[in-house]
């Protein structure tokens, strides 16, 4: 097994203890509904400037986002980010590659391609494109995101654009 592989099989087996207990988990959303409650998110990270009506669709009001080092944003921050993102990187896609749900968590492993135009996390544009893992980690409550936890593999990409 790789590390990747193992990192990813740690993080589920975390992710499962989240669980709600019996009780709640009656009540919990389908998985298509949980799916179907983040659709709206991932169409976000490929539309650009719809960006944001798609992110207040997906989210509540208060719904945070958390990436490395304890960064949060709200979801207005998160929607101008994305569409920010889609100016350097105009054919950023975000592919959905494995789903799974464990009480009232969605977690997602997916993968961000493009070629950005201009400098791009420091690196200089040289015609080169990317290919990066993602793991998000979304908490669901009355049918909205309400916090995300995610991770995006940025230093494989500068490596990939950076290349010789």
């Amino acid at each position: 097994m790789t590390f990747e592989f193992e990192w990813i099989a740690v993080l589920l087996a975390f992710a499962s203890t989240w669980a709600l207990p019996s009780a709640a988990r009656a009540q919990a959303l389908t998985d298509k509904e949980m799916q179907a409650v983040i659709a709206p998110f991932y169409k976000a990270l490929n539309a650009g400037n719809d960006a944001i009506a798609l992110i207040n669709e997906a989210t509540a009001p208060d719904w945070m986002s958390y990436s490395g080092n304890d960064a949060c944003r709200p979801r207005e921050q998160v929607g101008a980010a994305i569409a920010g993102l889609k100016k350097t990187v105009p054919d950023l896609r975000w592919e959905v590659k494995e789903i799974i749900v464990a009480g009232d968590r969605v977690i997602v492993r997916g993968e961000a391609s493009g070629k950005p135009v201009g400098t791009f996390i420091g690196v200089q544009d040289g015609g080169k494109a990317f290919r990066v893992m993602s793991i998000d980690v979304h908490t669901i409550k009355d049918g909205k995101m309400i916090r995300s936890y995610h991770v995006e593999d940025w230093i494989g990409a500068t490596r990939q654009l950076s290349a010789q």
